[in-house]
């Protein structure tokens, strides 16, 4: 790809509050670069994670800590009227408990002192076609699972040298062999939810003889941990058990473990904690670097719409640690500049009033 087009269509996403187009784009540089080039540059070769790391780099090295944690999870940006192809089809939304259609994508952030980067990404692809034995519809899927790509991508940051000491992640990744993966062959520690009825031992003796409850019926005290052992795991987790309310005043339970057994219940919930980041970060990449907003119908140019997308994100998140300013106050900041500027070029423009 044309990185000097690249960047500027990744200025053009964090500026723009409407669809984003290579002619928009155009128009908007008075026609230095022509609409035709823009649109060549956004369907070259796709940009993935290898070219994330080249431009997040020099910023985590700014700040990256031995402490550093690195957050993995999958988030999709709806697209129902966009034509289905492998990027762009069905896949089951957790938060709406059905199938939606959209780019399904996990993402790898690091965060440390306050800042939280990309420096991973996958767009899960479903290239094999099938037909369902129940339904008889004809249906996608990926030849590779989330749990594959969610160890590759923490690989890949171990082989960048990438300095963290704790993997966090959703329930959905809590699977025995991303336990083992973290532990045993990348040498680190994780912080995972489980799920209420995931079963547990309560001894070395007790796993032996294949003795196990479900994690709901794990007897703990309040704000305090107990040492549990699970299923397929060779080594022994903490267990903490937090209680939180939600929105609508109603209580839940969240099944935390952690592979690092020298953690007190306040540092392994306040260290999950940071997981939210997130969430934020999907909120700003959908909000406020135009995510949704590109008409691209490639796999190519799509794919690398989402990475000028990424890269705009890296650019507010830069900002905001330089102005201490958060990404909506600062689209908030461009959003009045464009309003006046519209609202001085319509008072050049509007007809002169007459007198009756």
């Amino acid at each position: 790809m044309d990185k000097a087009i690249l960047d500027l269509y990744s200025d053009y996403l964090v500026s723009s509050f409407g669809a984003t187009t290579a002619t928009g784009l155009s128009a908007l540089l008075d026609g230095e670069i022509s609409h035709d080039q823009i649109t060549r540059s956004l369907a070259k070769k796709k940009a993935g994670s290898k070219e994330i790391w080249q431009i997040a780099k020099p910023y985590v090295r700014q700040v990256e800590d031995k402490s550093g944690l690195l957050i993995i999870d999958d988030s999709i940006e709806e697209k129902p009227y966009t034509d289905e192809n492998e990027h762009i089809c069905w896949h089951y939304d957790h938060s709406k408990d059905r199938q939606v259609k959209g780019i399904n994508f996990i993402s790898l952030l690091y965060h440390s002192q306050g800042v939280s980067l990309p420096i991973g990404f996958v767009l899960v692809t479903k290239t094999e076609i099938y037909k369902d034995e129940k339904t008889g519809k004809i249906k996608r899927r990926s030849t590779t699972t989330k749990n594959e790509h969610y160890r590759q991508m923490l690989k890949q940051a171990v082989q960048n040298q990438v300095k963290f000491k704790y993997v966090l992640n959703d329930i959905w990744y809590a699977a025995a062999e991303n336990m083992n993966f973290i532990k045993q062959e990348l040498k680190k520690h994780f912080i995972m939810p489980l799920k209420s009825n995931r079963k547990v031992a309560l001894s070395q003796d007790d796993k032996r003889k294949g003795k196990y409850v479900c994690v709901e019926a794990v007897d703990i005290k309040s704000e305090c941990t107990k040492t549990i052992y699970l299923e397929g795991i060779a080594f022994p987790l903490l267990l903490a058990q937090q209680i939180f309310t939600n929105e609508d005043g109603s209580t839940g339970i969240l099944y935390l473990v952690t592979s690092d057994t020298s953690l007190t219940y306040e540092r392994i919930t306040t260290i999950y904690q940071t997981r939210w980041k997130v969430e934020e970060y999907h909120k700003s990449l959908k909000q406020n670097v135009s995510l949704s907003k590109s008409p691209t119908q490639t796999i190519n140019s799509q794919t690398n719409h989402f990475f000028a997308a990424l890269w705009g994100y890296i650019k507010l998140e830069v900002l905001k640690l330089q102005s201490k300013q958060n990404h909506f106050a600062l689209k908030s900041k461009l959003y009045i500049q464009a309003l006046k500027q519209a609202f001085a070029a319509w008072q050049s423009l509007k007809p002169s009033q007459t007198s009756a």
